[in-house]
């Protein structure tokens, strides 16, 4: 499988990349997409939620009224949850929200996703390029060359480069992030996936 090579204008550079079928070229697996996009969502929960329940509520333990002869239901604290400021019945307590998942089936779910933005043509490689400091307007000018600027566009690369990064910060359809923080949300989430040229390599050697 083979993908031409673009330079920071948008051209043809002459190049070609070879793209592994088994990475690039599967049939997508929807079910493992959506247990990997679950898992990643769950994860992001802080579940830090609490409420206060009957006994952490500060108040009164004397009975308010006798058991029986009032006519209504029998009530003995005031701290209970139908009185107004009394204790939650039942209410959120701190937990985790993650899930656990098989290392085969989170390989298997992003291969399927990166398998259908090759697939759907939403698949761009780059020769690789940095910035000598943080500039927004030229990394819009990239984007515009590449016709993704109105798109909402993901660009991988091999290493961590926060200068790319800060230069993309104030874009609100743009983002960067490196080849070993890419999962399968991310990929999904984007109309455009760019590629550095060094960053198919890396790809290859996180399935290896």
């Amino acid at each position: 499988m083979k993908l031409e090579v673009l330079n920071i204008q948008g051209e043809k550079t002459g190049k070609q990349v070879d793209l592994p079928e088994e990475i690039f070229g599967i049939e997508p697996n929807t079910h493992a997409i959506y247990l990997a996009t679950k898992q990643y969502l769950a994860n992001q929960r802080q579940g830090t939620h609490k409420a206060k329940e009957k006994g952490e509520i500060t108040g009164s333990t004397r009975k308010i009224k006798k058991q029986k002869g009032t006519g209504t239901a029998r009530a003995g604290s005031i701290k209970s949850g139908i009185f107004r400021g009394g204790g939650r019945h039942f209410g959120p307590r701190p937990r985790t929200y993650s899930i656990k998942l098989n290392k085969k089936v989170k390989a298997l779910a992003k291969k399927s996703a990166l398998s259908g933005k090759f697939a759907s043509e939403q698949l761009i490689v780059i020769e690789d390029f940095t910035f000598d400091a943080p500039k927004t307007s030229e990394y819009l000018n990239i984007l515009q060359a590449l016709d993704v600027a109105n798109r909402r566009s993901l660009l991988v690369t091999d290493e961590i480069d926060q200068v790319l990064t800060r230069s993309s910060s104030n874009l609100k359809k743009a983002s960067v992030t490196r080849v070993q923080d890419l999962n399968v949300y991310d990929v999904l989430n984007t109309k455009v996936l760019i590629l550095s040229e060094s960053t198919i390599d890396k790809i290859k050697e996180s399935f290896a």
